[in-house]
């Protein structure tokens, strides 16, 4: 099992990628985030994942992206999430994935399942989908902060019934208007809700 988790903080993305032998998952980190998969979100929701899933061998992968202000970052680590996806779903035909992404990298994902973060906050067009052929191998779709929010955007589709999309009251990074900014570094309280729910799904 892999988690590709994404995970970005604003400022700070954060992408990661947890992967066990039977399903793997990823995530990214947040804008300017720290820590291997993200402080606030990755590395929380990687640890409760370990916790509820004692049996399985996980295994992460941080998207290899700038998570900076520049007008590539998103873009770069979308690219990157799908093509580790696309290897570790050849090298490993058993693994399934969860992908995990915090502000910035929730852009990442977003643009990763097909759902485009232009016009977000640190957001960018679509450069790479995760392949249909792909799309039953990924269990569960793990959002925080997510900016398209602040957009009146979600994801919807394929994905919908396989998200959790987190979104504190009052985050300006997902809620338009929003003006309390700790919120947005408030997500490490979601990390056991967010296991449970693709430990459920996996």
């Amino acid at each position: 099992m892999e988690l590709a988790a994404p995970t970005t903080v604003h400022s700070a993305p954060t992408t990661a990628a947890f992967a066990s032998t039977t399903d793997p998952r990823a995530g990214t980190r947040g804008t300017f985030e720290p820590g291997n998969l993200g402080l606030i979100v990755g590395d929380p929701v990687y640890s409760a994942l370990q916790r509820k899933l004692p049996g399985v061998s996980l295994s992460s992968y941080k998207v290899n992206y700038p998570a900076d202000l520049s007008l590539t970052s998103a873009a770069q680590g979308n690219a990157d999430l799908v093509n580790h996806v696309r290897s570790q779903a050849a090298a490993c035909p058993n693994q399934r994935f969860v992908l995990v992404g915090y502000s910035q990298g929730a852009n990442v994902v977003d643009n990763s399942i097909g759902v485009s973060s232009a016009g977000a906050v640190v957001g960018s067009p679509i450069v790479a989908t995760v392949p249909a052929a792909l799309e039953p191998r990924v269990a569960a779709v793990l959002l925080f902060g997510n900016p398209i929010r602040a957009l009146g955007k979600s994801v919807t589709g394929t994905y919908q019934s396989r998200t959790a999309d987190f979104c504190a009251a009052g985050d300006p990074i997902c809620v338009n208007g929003g003006d309390d900014v700790l919120a947005h570094l408030g997500y490490t309280a979601n990390a056991d809700a967010a296991a449970t729910f693709a430990a459920g799904r996996l």
